[in-house]
């Protein structure tokens, strides 16, 4: 909600402002790989997305919060970049739109030693109209894996500056 609430606040022309969920929960998280195209969590975002455009919506950009299950083994961490980049390129030539803004998160925390690979890739990835936000020094639980609420909230807040700022 804060991320709406900033664009809206930000750009009220942009009203209303609808969200679809693709989010994968539980105590692990997913790995990119998981993502790839023809995969189960793919389909399913393609389909989300296909039914609020059905419903009169638009796709506007993609959010993208992912990562700390890919730190666990090393080639998972290696072949991050080349499989963000084949996901953001299949999902704007599925979703029909070449250029759509995809905001990402670079990641803080991870369940594995591999950390750092995974933040270079999404700090250094240079597709147009991509962006980073850095959750870097937002507050953890005490699991040391998950952001905090009032974290949550700051990292809504960014995700719609640099949406706004991309738009």
């Amino acid at each position: 909600m804060s991320f709406a609430n900033r664009v809206l606040q930000k750009n009220p022309k942009l009203g209303p402002l609808g969200l679809v969920p693709c989010a994968v929960g539980g105590l692990m998280g997913t790995k990119i790989s998981e993502w790839a195209k023809g995969g189960f969590l793919y389909k399913q975002l393609l389909r989300r997305a296909r039914m609020a455009r059905k419903t009169g919506g638009s796709i506007q950009g993609i959010l993208w919060f992912q990562g700390e299950s890919d730190t666990v083994n090393v080639m998972d961490a290696k072949m991050y970049k080349r499989r963000l980049v084949n996901l953001f390129n299949n999902l704007r030539a599925d979703l029909r739109s070449p250029l759509l803004p995809i905001i990402q998160v670079a990641i803080i925390t991870g369940q594995g030693p591999y950390v750092e690979p995974v933040r270079e890739a999404q700090l250094g990835l240079k597709l147009p109209k991509v962006s980073c936000v850095d959750a870097k020094g937002l507050p953890l639980l005490a699991d040391k894996l998950h952001l905090s609420t009032p974290a949550q909230v700051r990292l809504g807040r960014m995700l719609a500056d640099a949406f706004v700022n991309q738009s």
